[in-house]
């Protein structure tokens, strides 16, 4: 695979009935690729966690996935109202999830910290009031 291969998501954010769709068909894009189960498997959760994010904290948003030969990369973006403190963000169990969420059984706190311990490298660029940009990359 020489040239690069783009998988490009919409993200609802008003239903988490839909939420998850982009992962399960990124799943299913690797595995047509060939691309080795744990690999496809950590691509998945950390998908999976940022829909889930945007879905809960930004109404939505834009997922793209880029497979190259030698990695699989996450861009996740959205226009929600940012993280105002990154660092307190990426803390096992912080969340701003409202109750309503939580009662849902989502905002436990862990989705930035599964993104970053499923991938090889993590980056978040957030503007309080303009959203956020998160890049992740699965080495190949």
């Amino acid at each position: 695979m020489s040239e690069s291969l783009i998988f490009h998501f919409d993200v609802d954010g008003e239903d988490f009935t839909s939420a998850g769709q982009a992962s399960v068909q990124v799943k299913k894009n690797l595995r047509r690729l060939g691309i080795s189960p744990e690999i496809i498997r950590q691509v998945s959760i950390a998908m999976y966690e940022g829909e889930i994010n945007m879905v809960i904290h930004a109404g939505g948003g834009e997922a793209d996935v880029v497979v190259s030969e030698d990695k699989i990369e996450i861009i996740l973006a959205d226009k929600g109202p940012g993280i105002a403190d990154i660092d307190l963000a990426m803390q096992e169990g912080f969340s701003t999830a409202t109750d309503s969420v939580r009662s849902l059984g989502f905002g436990a706190g862990m989705g930035l910290p599964n993104m970053k311990r499923y991938t090889d490298e993590m980056t978040i660029d957030s503007v309080v009031g303009e959203g956020t940009t998160i890049r992740m990359v699965v080495n190949l």
